[in-house]
C-alpha cells in the first residue's frame, strides 16, 4: 500500500484529501528518526491550509523530541539558506505546493546540510513507517519551539541585499504572483517601476501560482509593455522557481539565462569547477554556448534533486532547469528564484548600459535552433510503449540518431535537430520537445511523434 500523497520529490496532494492534519503531525513524529535530526526549521506558504499543516507537522517534530525553529511565512529557498547555515546540525520542511492551484498543499523536506530528500532519499521510509503503523512513540521529552521567523528573514534579506547588483537604468517590473516572495518584495525590488500582486494571498486572486503558463504571465507582459519596460519577472508560489518576459512581453526560455549566469558566477566561485548543470531538455543553443564559453555541460534527469546532487558532486558553479528553477553553488547548491531575479537583473541592466535589450543579448543563443518548448500529449496510458513507438518513428524518418540519451525517456540528437519523449510519473501524459535548424524539419518531426504517441 503507498499515499497518494508521497511523490517522488516530496509530498503534495489536495488538502483535506490527501493531504491532512494528521499525516503532516504523523511525518513530523517519523523524521527525526529517519533523518536521524533532532533539530528542524520549519517554513510554510501562503496558502489557506499551510497554518493548520504547520502547526500539525510541529506538534509531531516536537512530540518525537525535535526542536523546531518556527520560520512562519517564508519562501522554500529561506529553509533552504537556514538549514545549510547549520553546517549538517538542522534538516528543514517547508509547508507548500508550490505552483500548484490553491486546493493543493505539501511538504518539502530537506536532509541536514540542505540535501535533498525525496521518496529514494527518505520519504519511502517516512510512507512504510505511516502505512504499516510503525510511527515512532513520543519521545520523554517534548521537543523546544523557537520563534525565530522574524530574526531569520532579516539575516536572509540581508544576505539577498549583499548580492544585489547594479540595476542603474533598467525598467522592470515584479509580479509576486500573491505568492512567499512578496515577504522580501518591497525590501529587494524597491526600484522596480511597478510591483504587482506583491501581497501574500493563498487564494492567487489574481492568477494562479505557476510562472510558465502563458495566461499567469500576461499581466506582466501587459504591465511591461504599456509602460515601456526592460524586463518583467515572475515568480511562483514558494518563490524557487521565476520566469521572465522581455520588453515586448515575450517569454524568455529559462535554460537560455545559464550561460549568463555562469559567466556572472565564475569570478566569486574561482575554486569551482566550471561545471553547469541542466536538464535533459535544455536547448542545443544553451548547450553550445556553454562550450563555446569555456563551461563544462552537465545533462541531468528532470527534477531538482538531481539536479542538486549532481551540482554539489561535481562542484559546479551553478544549473538550470526548463521549469524556471536555477541552482547554485554560492546557494549551497540548492536553487533560488530570488538569487535568480537578482542575478537576471544584473545582467539585463549590465546589457542596456552597453546599448543591448534582453532579447539582443539572447539572441545568440535563442537563435540557433527554433524550438518546439514541451507538448504535453495526453490519454497514453502505457507511456513506455510510447516511447517506443516515438523512437521507431522518428528514426525511421530522420536515419539513426548521433547521440542517444535513455534516462527520463529518451533524447534522440542528430546533426541539425534533436527530440526527447519523456513520459509523466503522475498521469497518463508523454512530453515531447524538440529543436531543430529550421521550422519544416522541426515540423516534420514532431508530426511523426505526434503519430505516434498514440496507439492505432
Amino acid at each position: 500500500m503507498t499515499l497518494k500523497a508521497f511523490k517522488a520529490y516530496d509530498i503534495r496532494g489536495v488538502y483535506g484529501q490527501d493531504i491532512t492534519e494528521d499525516l503532516a503531525c504523523k511525518v513530523g513524529r517519523c523524521l527525526p528518526t529517519t533523518l536521524a535530526c533532532r533539530d528542524f526549521f520549519v517554513g510554510r506558504d501562503a496558502r489557506l491550509s499551510s497554518p493548520a499543516l504547520a502547526e500539525a507537522l510541529i506538534r509531531g517534530l516536537r512530540e518525537a523530541g525535535a526542536d523546531v525553529t518556527d520560520l512562519g511565512l517564508c519562501t522554500t529557498p529561506m529553509t533552504y539558506f537556514m538549514n545549510a547555515k547549520s553546517e549538517g546540525a538542522s534538516a528543514s520542511v517547508m509547508v507548500t505546493a508550490s505552483h500548484n492551484p490553491p486546493e493543493y498543499n505539501g511538504l518539502k523536506i530537506s536532509k541536514p546540510d540542505a540535501r535533498p530528500c525525496g521518496y529514494d532519499q527518505g520519504l519511502r521510509e517516512v510512507e512504510a513507517m505511516i502505512v504499516e503503523n510503525r510511527i515512532p512513540p513520543p519521545a520523554a521529552r517534548a521537543g523546544a519551539l523557537r520563534d525565530a521567523g522574524q530574526a531569520c528573514h532579516a539575516e536572509y534579506l540581508a544576505w539577498l541585499r549583499a548580492r544585489t547588483p547594479d540595476l542603474a537604468g533598467l525598467r522592470f517590473a515584479v509580479d509576486c504572483s500573491n505568492g512567499a516572495t512578496g515577504v522580501f518584495a518591497r525590501d529587494l525590488f524597491g526600484a522596480a517601476d511597478r510591483l504587482l500582486n506583491a501581497e501574500p494571498d493563498g487564494t492567487f486572486p489574481n492568477h494562479g501560482p505557476d510562472p510558465l503558463q502563458p495566461a499567469n504571465r500576461a499581466r506582466l507582459a501587459e504591465c511591461v509593455r504599456a509602460n515601456g519596460l526592460d524586463l518583467g519577472v515572475l515568480f511562483d508560489g514558494d518563490g524557487d522557481r521565476v520566469a521572465f518576459v522581455d520588453a515586448t512581453g515575450a517569454f524568455i526560455p529559462p535554460d537560455a539565462l545559464l550561460p549568463a549566469f555562469a559567466e556572472a558566477l565564475r569570478p566569486q566561485c574561482p575554486d569551482a569547477a566550471p561545471v553547469v548543470v541542466h536538464d535533459v531538455r535544455t536547448s542545443r543553443g544553451v548547450i553550445e554556448t556553454l562550450r563555446e564559453r569555456g563551461f563544462v555541460p552537465h545533462m541531468v534527469k528532470v527534477g531538482a534533486a538531481f539536479a542538486k546532487t549532481a551540482l554539489r558532486d561535481l562542484n559546479g558553479i551553478c544549473g538550470g532547469e526548463v521549469a524556471g528553477h536555477y541552482y547554485f553553488r554560492a546557494f549551497h547548491w540548492n536553487d533560488s528564484g530570488l538569487l535568480a531575479a537578482l542575478l537576471a537583473l544584473g545582467v539585463f541592466a549590465r546589457a542596456k548600459r552597453n546599448g543591448l535589450a534582453a532579447a539582443d543579448l539572447l539572441a545568440p543563443i535563442t537563435g540557433r535552433y527554433v524550438a518546439s518548448g514541451e507538448i504535453n500529449i495526453p490519454g497514453v496510458d502505457d507511456r513506455p510503449a510510447a516511447v517506443a513507438r516515438v523512437e521507431a518513428a522518428v528514426t525511421a524518418l530522420m536515419g539513426p540518431p548521433q547521440a542517444r540519451i535513455d534516462y527520463d525517456g529518451i533524447r534522440l540528437d542528430w546533426a541539425d535537430a534533436w527530440l526527447g519523449a519523456r513520459p509523466s510519473n503522475t498521469e497518463p501524459v508523454l512530453r515531447l520537445a524538440a529543436e531543430a535548424k529550421g521550422r519544416p524539419t522541426l515540423e516534420r518531426l514532431l508530426a511523426a511523434a505526434k503519430a505516434a504517441a498514440l496507439p492505432a
